[in-house]
């Protein structure tokens, strides 16, 4: 995989708003995007569509957090090896950590910005 235009993100956020802004910034790295609204969402989207390539999540969310859709990732035959990045708008050393060392890709610090997501693109390139 050498294109970033073949690479396939799920976004997933509670906040409509959040959705649209990072929606807009993976698009114009290219990347093709789905955007869905909660953690449950994300795993029946992942369940139908094996083209994903990355998940982009925001950490605080109703019902399952973005810290339980990593771990339910990682704990997946399936999935385990799709990257998962994690979005807070908190900036808490104690929740980074946890999440790196449950298998997260990366952290990123709402807002996000483009840098953020060139790095992703990058990244993702590289793999």
């Amino acid at each position: 995989m050498s294109m970033a235009s073949e690479l396939h993100v799920l976004a997933v956020d509670d906040s409509i708003v959040d959705r649209v802004v990072i929606s807009r910034l993976l698009r114009s790295c290219k990347f093709r995007v789905t955007t869905v609204d909660s953690g449950k969402r994300a795993l029946e989207v992942l369940s139908l569509d094996r083209s994903v390539h990355m998940i982009i999540t925001d950490y605080c969310m109703p019902e399952m957090t973005g810290y339980d859709l990593l771990k339910r990732v990682k704990e997946s035959a399936e999935l385990r090896d799709i990257p998962v990045v994690i979005m807070s708008s908190e900036n808490s050393p104690t929740r980074i950590r946890r999440c790196l060392d449950e298998g997260a890709e990366d952290f990123l610090i709402k807002p996000v910005r483009p840098s953020d997501v060139s790095r992703l693109c990058s990244r993702a390139i590289m793999r």
